[in-house]
């Protein structure tokens, strides 16, 4: 890894890494780099994403996958320095964004749910998964995963409020005009998955 060109991001913009395309490599190796990079993963917000993906095929790795997970070790080499740095803001203020990709996974049609939350301007938390079912619109699959952020955002300000006495949250959601456009005819699914 010596003699690799450094990469500037974790991940190709608009990968289409799917299973069963390419020869396999050894599982074991592969199985081993990319265990180490979940367990670096919690401090490096930056390559958690990449991780994730590569985490998909760990029982049948194929070879542009480990050249992803090359890339994100040439990605790690050009940014040895970043990582969490928690500082003071003057407030516990508690903010989350969301965005939803419908269909995004190739292998199976599931969408990609995403979000990010801060307390006091400091990163928490953050994830990227499929969601559980297949979405039959954009629509609805940002209104599963700002239901389920909306729900982690109540349980985290009730905890911050038992030890701070006062919060205020905010949800930022990408696409929000589309949803508030059909949040009138959906109310429904929405009201399921918020209560």
């Amino acid at each position: 890894m010596l003699g690799y060109r450094p990469a500037d991001s974790p991940i190709e913009v608009n990968h289409h890494l799917c299973s069963g395309v390419g020869d396999l490599v050894e599982k074991e190796r592969y199985q081993r780099l990319v265990g180490r990079l979940i367990y670096l993963s919690h401090t490096r917000p930056d390559i958690a994403y990449a991780v994730g993906i590569m985490s998909q095929f760990m029982h049948e790795p194929r070879a542009p996958h480990l050249d992803a997970v090359y890339r994100i070790l040439r990605y790690l080499k050009s940014a040895p320095g970043k990582g969490i740095l928690f500082s003071n803001h003057g407030h516990l203020r508690l903010e989350a964004f969301t965005d939803a990709d419908w269909a995004g996974s190739i292998d199976d049609r599931r969408s990609i749910s995403g979000y990010y939350a801060f307390v006091g301007g400091n990163l928490v938390t953050w994830c990227s998964k499929k969601q559980i079912v297949v979405s039959r619109s954009n629509v609805e699959a940002e209104y599963s995963d700002m239901a389920y952020l909306n729900c982690l955002m109540r349980t985290t300000s009730l905890l911050l409020f038992v030890y701070v006495y006062t919060t205020t949250s905010l949800l930022h959601v990408y696409k929000l005009i589309a949803v508030y456009e059909v949040r009138l005819k959906q109310s429904q699914l929405f009201d399921a998955y918020y209560n």
